[in-house]
């Protein structure tokens, strides 16, 4: 793999991770954790979770002081997709656009393959 990674992180998914961590009781050592699963109504879907244990496998992603950890087997399904903070009239939440996604749910939490 090169020194580029192939995902990246929108300044405010990283502004909002900050946030996010920052509240927590312990923040010492969190990371967002983004991890593509088989299921969902697409065939795959997104997950995110905080997390301090880094894999040995993982590649770390940071911007602007927030750090985001992905496995390389989620990586591979992540190229050249970019994580996001959306915050509008139906709700706030990450989102991923991932030029991979053939299709995705209305939630944009699954998505398919080409």
């Amino acid at each position: 793999m090169s020194d580029t990674v192939p995902f990246s992180v929108s300044a405010s998914a990283a502004a909002r991770i900050k946030e996010i961590i920052a509240a927590q009781p312990e923040p010492d050592g969190l990371a967002l954790r983004v991890a593509v699963l088989a299921g969902g109504c697409n065939g795959f879907q997104y997950q995110f979770k905080l997390e301090r244990d880094q894999a040995a496998d993982d590649v770390v992603i940071e911007r602007d002081g927030a750090r985001v950890l992905v496995d390389t087997t989620s990586l591979d399904l992540l190229e050249n997709a970019e994580l996001e903070f959306v915050d509008k009239l139906m709700g706030a939440h990450f989102t991923v656009t991932n030029p991979n996604a053939a299709s995705s749910c209305g939630c944009g939490t699954s998505f398919s393959l080409a």
